[in-house]
């Protein structure tokens, strides 16, 4: 009867599974010795085949174990989905909900995206124009400094890097979830360290967090999303005294009072402090980030990281920015200007109160019996008004309010006044 063979091998196909081999005995005959392959699997035509196990698979059998338990992030939804969702033309929708720039980049950005040369090309791999311009801007070498497809990619780059499965990260919630995050995607624990009243980190809690649970990263947010609050130096020495790697985010640096703590990672082993485009520079939906590192640590870092991690449009977009500084400040004073004038604002509501941000928004209590969430909706679904609210216990009765253009404001304000009148 025939059969069907496979061979493991290419130069076995054509053969039979089963070889016979010759060999000269000493009168001159010749004896067969069989030799089978035991990767080699025999059909005969007509017998029964049995199901192989990889059909009683499921692509989820090859997932991480820890992943399967992973819960997603909760990122805010896109305009166009937004339009749809509240039936409204994205013009008509204020979007106070991101702290997102609401001016954009500066208008040669455009420009230069437009008439970009060589799309069909590679990025530089180490984005050697962009470092050299943002080496003048933050003052640190250029070689201290690595550009990310924002700074969320370097936060997952440094744990994958530093963290070990089971190692321990310390949060300071209420504060950007994105390091809770990937702490779980890179299987490290998280300990967390709730703030003090008026959302100040608790130094005390912190140290002694680090050292009994042996935390190899600590990250601290200053301004702090959501309240705005920023970090003294006097606290910042402290917890860099402490034995782990300190990362200090300063993606809203440009909207403080206090001056970027860049600089010091010149002089401390164990800092790093990311920064971004997204904000001051308006480039969000680029996606450019960048962080300082103490030279023995980057080094590791460029191995690991993808080496063309940031687009040619996204360099050219941030380098381009950098050289209409004067745009960016004009830009960051207006938003700080208007940032004041929302505040008295806001403080008129009597179901609000505002805390006073170094930021571009402003997390508001929401009091007098009146629900957070209830509020954000119905902002939404009548005014076409987006403002952000978290459902987490730390925050579940604040809503939080990005710095928008003076005209968005008055419809923001005319729709908190007009729900006020109501309740």
């Amino acid at each position: 009867s025939s059969s069907c063979r496979t061979h493991p091998h290419p130069q076995l196909q054509g053969t039979s599974s089963v070889s016979a081999r010759r060999k000269e005995t000493s009168n001159g005959r010749t004896r067969t010795r069989k030799r089978s392959h035991p990767r080699v699997v025999i059909v005969s035509a007509g017998s029964s085949i049995k199901p192989s196990r990889s059909s009683q698979m499921k692509a989820t059998d090859f997932l991480r174990t820890h992943l399967k338990t992973l819960a997603p992030y909760t990122p805010i939804e896109p305009f166009e989905v937004l339009s749809q969702k509240l039936g409204r033309a994205p013009g008509d929708i204020v979007k106070l909900d991101a702290n997102e720039n609401p001016y954009g980049p500066p208008p040669e950005v455009l420009d230069a995206l437009g008439t970009m040369k060589f799309p069909n090309i590679y990025p530089d791999p180490e984005c050697r124009r962009l470092r050299g311009l943002l080496a003048d801007y933050v003052g640190v070498p250029a070689e201290n400094i690595l550009v990310g497809c924002g700074a969320d990619e370097l936060i997952d780059l440094l744990m994958r890097c530093v963290l070990e499965p089971g190692d321990t990260i310390v949060d300071t919630p209420p504060t950007f979830t994105m390091y809770a995050f990937d702490a779980d995607v890179n299987a490290a624990k998280t300990v967390q360290v709730p703030r003090l009243d008026g959302f100040k980190i608790d130094v005390d809690g912190v140290s002694e967090a680090v050292r009994e649970h042996g935390a190899k990263i600590l990250f601290v947010t200053s301004p702090n999303n959501p309240d705005g609050g920023v970090i003294s130096d006097k606290d910042l020495r402290r917890l860099l005294d402490l034995p782990c790697l300190v990362v200090l985010d300063e993606a809203y640096i440009e909207f403080a009072k206090e001056d970027s703590r860049s600089s010091w990672v010149l002089e401390r082993e164990n800092m790093v402090v990311f920064r971004t485009f997204s904000k001051s520079a308006g480039l969000a939906g680029l996606r450019v980030g960048y962080g300082i590192f103490p030279t023995d640590l980057i080094t590791y870092l460029w191995r690991a990281k993808q080496p063309y991690n940031v687009s040619a449009a996204a360099e050219l977009a941030a380098c381009t920015a950098l050289e209409n500084v004067d745009y960016m400040n004009t830009v960051r004073d207006m938003l700080v200007q208007e940032r004041g004038v929302l505040m008295r604002e806001l403080d008129s509501i009597w179901f609000l109160e505002p805390f006073r941000s170094q930021s571009n928004f402003i997390l508001c209590k929401v009091t007098g019996g009146t629900e957070a969430h209830e509020l954000k909706q119905k902002l939404q679904n009548e005014y076409g008004v987006m403002v952000r609210h978290y459902n987490k216990a730390l925050l579940n009765g604040y809503i939080r309010i990005s710095v928008g253009k003076p005209e968005q404001h008055v419809v923001l304000m005319a729709a908190l006044r007009d729900i006020a009148d109501k309740l």
